[in-house]
Protein backbone atom coordinates (compact mmCIF):
# COMPACT_ATOMS: atom_id res chain seq x y z
CA UNK A 1 0.00 0.00 0.00
CA UNK A 2 1.29 3.45 -0.88
CA UNK A 3 1.50 5.46 2.35
CA UNK A 4 2.66 8.67 0.66
CA UNK A 5 0.38 11.53 1.74
CA UNK A 6 -1.68 13.22 -0.94
CA UNK A 7 0.03 16.62 -0.95
CA UNK A 8 -0.72 19.48 -3.36
CA UNK A 9 1.46 19.24 -6.46
CA UNK A 10 4.45 21.57 -6.64
CA UNK A 11 4.23 23.36 -9.97
CA UNK A 12 7.18 25.71 -9.48
CA UNK A 13 10.76 25.37 -8.38
CA UNK A 14 10.89 26.47 -4.68
CA UNK A 15 13.49 29.20 -5.26
CA UNK A 16 11.02 30.94 -7.62
CA UNK A 17 7.93 30.00 -5.61
CA UNK A 18 6.91 33.57 -4.78
CA UNK A 19 3.24 34.54 -4.52
CA UNK A 20 1.85 35.60 -7.86
CA UNK A 21 1.19 39.17 -6.75
CA UNK A 22 4.83 39.58 -5.71
CA UNK A 23 6.10 38.17 -9.00
CA UNK A 24 3.71 40.46 -10.89
CA UNK A 25 4.80 43.50 -8.85
CA UNK A 26 8.46 42.82 -9.60
CA UNK A 27 7.60 42.33 -13.26
CA UNK A 28 5.82 45.70 -13.37
CA UNK A 29 8.70 47.57 -11.72
CA UNK A 30 11.34 45.95 -13.95
CA UNK A 31 9.17 46.34 -17.06
CA UNK A 32 8.56 50.05 -16.45
CA UNK A 33 12.26 50.71 -15.95
CA UNK A 34 13.14 48.71 -19.07
CA UNK A 35 10.56 50.72 -21.03
CA UNK A 36 12.08 53.98 -19.86
CA UNK A 37 15.63 52.77 -20.42
CA UNK A 38 15.32 51.15 -23.85
CA UNK A 39 12.11 52.31 -25.54
CA UNK A 40 10.96 55.80 -24.58
CA UNK A 41 12.69 58.79 -26.19
CA UNK A 42 14.41 61.09 -23.72
CA UNK A 43 11.72 63.77 -24.10
CA UNK A 44 8.96 61.28 -23.28
CA UNK A 45 10.90 59.90 -20.36
CA UNK A 46 11.41 63.38 -18.92
CA UNK A 47 7.71 64.12 -19.38
CA UNK A 48 6.81 60.89 -17.57
CA UNK A 49 9.18 61.78 -14.75
CA UNK A 50 7.65 65.25 -14.37
CA UNK A 51 4.07 63.92 -14.42
CA UNK A 52 4.55 60.79 -12.29
CA UNK A 53 7.33 61.59 -9.79
CA UNK A 54 6.56 63.26 -6.46
CA UNK A 55 7.99 66.80 -6.33
CA UNK A 56 7.56 68.38 -2.87
CA UNK A 57 8.01 71.97 -4.10
CA UNK A 58 5.17 71.58 -6.57
CA UNK A 59 2.81 70.65 -3.75
CA UNK A 60 4.02 73.46 -1.49
CA UNK A 61 3.41 76.12 -4.15
CA UNK A 62 0.11 74.56 -5.23
CA UNK A 63 -1.20 74.73 -1.67
CA UNK A 64 0.30 78.16 -0.96
CA UNK A 65 1.27 80.19 -4.06
CA UNK A 66 3.05 82.72 -1.80
CA UNK A 67 5.80 80.10 -1.28
CA UNK A 68 6.97 80.39 -4.89
CA UNK A 69 9.55 82.96 -3.80
CA UNK A 70 10.83 80.62 -1.09
CA UNK A 71 11.09 77.83 -3.65
CA UNK A 72 13.23 79.94 -5.99
CA UNK A 73 15.36 81.21 -3.11
CA UNK A 74 16.00 77.65 -1.97
CA UNK A 75 17.02 76.64 -5.50
CA UNK A 76 19.48 79.55 -5.58
CA UNK A 77 21.34 78.06 -2.62
CA UNK A 78 22.06 74.74 -4.33
CA UNK A 79 25.70 73.75 -4.70
CA UNK A 80 27.51 71.27 -6.90
CA UNK A 81 28.26 70.90 -10.57
CA UNK A 82 27.39 74.23 -12.28
CA UNK A 83 25.44 72.57 -15.12
CA UNK A 84 23.41 70.46 -12.69
CA UNK A 85 22.74 73.45 -10.44
CA UNK A 86 21.63 75.52 -13.42
CA UNK A 87 19.29 72.77 -14.59
CA UNK A 88 17.78 72.44 -11.10
CA UNK A 89 17.24 76.17 -10.84
CA UNK A 90 15.54 76.21 -14.23
CA UNK A 91 13.32 73.34 -13.10
CA UNK A 92 12.47 75.25 -9.91
CA UNK A 93 11.32 78.18 -12.05
CA UNK A 94 9.18 75.78 -14.08
CA UNK A 95 7.62 74.32 -10.93
CA UNK A 96 6.93 77.79 -9.54
CA UNK A 97 5.22 78.77 -12.79
CA UNK A 98 3.24 75.51 -13.13
CA UNK A 99 2.42 74.45 -9.55
CA UNK A 100 -0.58 72.23 -10.35
CA UNK A 101 -1.17 69.62 -7.65
CA UNK A 102 -1.00 66.07 -8.97
CA UNK A 103 -2.44 63.79 -6.27
CA UNK A 104 -1.68 60.60 -8.19
CA UNK A 105 2.04 61.24 -7.80
CA UNK A 106 1.83 60.11 -4.15
CA UNK A 107 1.46 56.60 -5.60
CA UNK A 108 2.96 56.70 -9.08
CA UNK A 109 6.40 57.84 -7.90
CA UNK A 110 6.88 54.33 -6.51
CA UNK A 111 6.76 52.90 -10.04
CA UNK A 112 9.84 54.81 -11.24
CA UNK A 113 13.50 54.19 -10.45
CA UNK A 114 16.73 56.00 -11.13
CA UNK A 115 18.89 53.09 -12.28
CA UNK A 116 19.02 49.33 -12.65
CA UNK A 117 20.79 49.08 -9.30
CA UNK A 118 17.96 51.05 -7.72
CA UNK A 119 15.18 48.85 -9.12
CA UNK A 120 17.06 45.60 -8.42
CA UNK A 121 17.76 46.65 -4.83
CA UNK A 122 14.06 47.34 -4.23
CA UNK A 123 12.81 44.18 -5.94
CA UNK A 124 15.14 41.97 -3.90
CA UNK A 125 13.72 43.36 -0.66
CA UNK A 126 10.21 43.19 -2.12
CA UNK A 127 10.68 39.49 -2.81
CA UNK A 128 12.09 38.84 0.67
CA UNK A 129 9.53 40.72 2.77
CA UNK A 130 6.57 41.05 0.44
CA UNK A 131 6.27 37.28 -0.01
CA UNK A 132 5.36 36.43 3.62
CA UNK A 133 2.84 39.29 3.71
CA UNK A 134 1.23 38.14 0.46
CA UNK A 135 1.09 34.51 1.62
CA UNK A 136 -0.57 35.41 4.91
CA UNK A 137 -2.96 38.13 3.70
CA UNK A 138 -3.49 37.65 -0.02
CA UNK A 139 -2.96 40.05 -2.92
CA UNK A 140 -5.46 42.77 -1.99
CA UNK A 141 -4.21 43.43 1.51
CA UNK A 142 -0.62 43.06 0.29
CA UNK A 143 -1.35 45.82 -2.22
CA UNK A 144 -3.07 47.94 0.41
CA UNK A 145 -0.06 47.83 2.73
CA UNK A 146 2.35 48.67 -0.10
CA UNK A 147 0.17 51.53 -1.37
CA UNK A 148 -0.35 52.96 2.13
CA UNK A 149 3.41 52.85 2.69
CA UNK A 150 4.12 54.68 -0.56
CA UNK A 151 1.55 57.38 0.21
CA UNK A 152 2.66 57.80 3.83
CA UNK A 153 6.31 57.97 2.78
CA UNK A 154 5.51 60.60 0.18
CA UNK A 155 3.52 62.69 2.65
CA UNK A 156 6.28 62.66 5.24
CA UNK A 157 8.87 63.55 2.58
CA UNK A 158 6.80 66.57 1.49
CA UNK A 159 6.31 67.69 5.09
CA UNK A 160 10.01 67.47 5.97
CA UNK A 161 11.41 68.85 2.70
CA UNK A 162 8.66 71.10 1.32
CA UNK A 163 10.84 73.29 -0.92
CA UNK A 164 12.72 70.50 -2.68
CA UNK A 165 12.33 70.23 -6.44
CA UNK A 166 14.24 66.95 -6.64
CA UNK A 167 11.78 64.29 -7.92
CA UNK A 168 11.14 61.52 -5.41
CA UNK A 169 11.07 58.12 -7.12
CA UNK A 170 11.39 54.50 -6.07
CA UNK A 171 9.33 51.76 -4.42
CA UNK A 172 11.37 51.93 -1.19
CA UNK A 173 8.60 53.43 0.96
CA UNK A 174 6.13 50.72 -0.09
CA UNK A 175 8.77 48.04 0.43
CA UNK A 176 9.53 49.51 3.87
CA UNK A 177 5.84 49.17 4.75
CA UNK A 178 5.96 45.49 3.78
CA UNK A 179 9.15 45.01 5.80
CA UNK A 180 7.46 46.51 8.87
CA UNK A 181 4.35 44.40 8.31
CA UNK A 182 6.39 41.21 7.98
CA UNK A 183 8.31 42.07 11.15
CA UNK A 184 5.02 41.87 13.08
CA UNK A 185 4.87 38.07 12.57
CA UNK A 186 7.84 36.50 10.74
CA UNK A 187 10.16 36.67 13.75
CA UNK A 188 7.65 35.03 16.06
CA UNK A 189 8.95 31.81 17.69
CA UNK A 190 7.74 28.77 15.70
CA UNK A 191 4.58 27.14 17.10
CA UNK A 192 4.82 23.87 19.01
CA UNK A 193 2.85 21.12 17.29
CA UNK A 194 0.94 19.15 19.88
CA UNK A 195 -0.66 15.78 19.42
CA UNK A 196 1.91 14.37 17.01
CA UNK A 197 0.12 15.62 13.92
CA UNK A 198 1.69 15.29 10.50
CA UNK A 199 4.06 18.16 9.61
CA UNK A 200 1.94 19.21 6.63
CA UNK A 201 -1.13 19.61 8.85
CA UNK A 202 -0.34 23.16 9.91
CA UNK A 203 -2.57 25.12 12.26
CA UNK A 204 -3.97 28.54 11.40
CA UNK A 205 -1.39 31.36 11.44
CA UNK A 206 -0.89 32.71 14.96
CA UNK A 207 -2.03 36.25 15.82
CA UNK A 208 0.31 39.17 15.41
CA UNK A 209 2.71 39.96 18.20
CA UNK A 210 1.78 42.95 20.32
CA UNK A 211 4.24 45.80 20.64
CA UNK A 212 5.37 44.65 24.15
CA UNK A 213 5.91 41.14 22.74
CA UNK A 214 7.91 42.57 19.85
CA UNK A 215 10.09 44.57 22.23
CA UNK A 216 10.86 41.36 24.16
CA UNK A 217 11.83 39.56 20.96
CA UNK A 218 15.58 40.07 20.50
CA UNK A 219 15.45 39.25 16.81
CA UNK A 220 12.81 41.91 16.19
CA UNK A 221 14.67 44.51 18.24
CA UNK A 222 17.89 43.76 16.36
CA UNK A 223 16.09 43.95 13.02
CA UNK A 224 14.45 47.29 13.87
CA UNK A 225 17.74 48.70 15.17
CA UNK A 226 19.67 47.68 12.07
CA UNK A 227 16.93 49.07 9.82
CA UNK A 228 16.89 52.45 11.59
CA UNK A 229 20.68 52.79 11.67
CA UNK A 230 21.03 51.75 8.04
CA UNK A 231 18.45 54.27 6.89
CA UNK A 232 20.09 57.00 8.93
CA UNK A 233 23.46 56.27 7.35
CA UNK A 234 22.01 56.03 3.85
CA UNK A 235 20.27 59.36 4.44
CA UNK A 236 23.58 61.17 4.90
CA UNK A 237 25.64 59.24 2.31
CA UNK A 238 25.41 59.84 -1.43
CA UNK A 239 24.61 56.69 -3.39
CA UNK A 240 24.69 56.20 -7.17
CA UNK A 241 20.98 55.44 -7.62
CA UNK A 242 20.51 57.53 -10.71
CA UNK A 243 22.47 59.52 -13.21
CA UNK A 244 24.44 61.06 -10.38
CA UNK A 245 25.11 60.35 -6.73
CA UNK A 246 22.09 61.18 -4.60
CA UNK A 247 21.04 60.73 -1.01
CA UNK A 248 18.39 58.21 -0.05
CA UNK A 249 15.02 59.64 0.97
CA UNK A 250 15.20 58.21 4.49
CA UNK A 251 12.10 60.16 5.53
CA UNK A 252 10.00 58.40 2.88
CA UNK A 253 11.33 55.05 4.11
CA UNK A 254 10.43 55.97 7.68
CA UNK A 255 6.93 57.08 6.72
CA UNK A 256 6.32 53.84 4.85
CA UNK A 257 7.71 51.72 7.67
CA UNK A 258 5.49 53.38 10.29
CA UNK A 259 2.45 53.02 8.05
CA UNK A 260 3.02 49.30 7.51
CA UNK A 261 3.77 48.67 11.18
CA UNK A 262 0.55 50.23 12.47
CA UNK A 263 -1.76 49.46 9.53
CA UNK A 264 -1.27 45.70 9.59
CA UNK A 265 -3.16 45.05 12.88
CA UNK A 266 -6.15 46.95 11.43
CA UNK A 267 -6.46 44.58 8.47
CA UNK A 268 -5.37 41.38 10.25
CA UNK A 269 -8.10 38.75 10.59
CA UNK A 270 -6.08 35.91 12.08
CA UNK A 271 -6.76 35.07 15.69
CA UNK A 272 -9.94 37.14 15.85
Amino acid sequence: MDATPDLPPQNRVPIFNMPGVVTASIGVLVGIHALREFVLPDTWDIAALIDLALIPGRWSVALDPARAGDLLANAATLAGDPDVVQARQAFARYVAAEPAAMPWTFATYALLHGSWMHVIFNTVWLAAFGSPVARRYGPWRFGLVALAGAVAGGILHVILDPLSTAPLIGASAGVSALMAAAARFVFRPPPVYAGGGAPWQRPAPPPLQTIPELMRNRTVVMFLGIWLVTNFLFGIIALPLGAEATSVAWDAHLGGFVAGFFLLPLIDRHGR
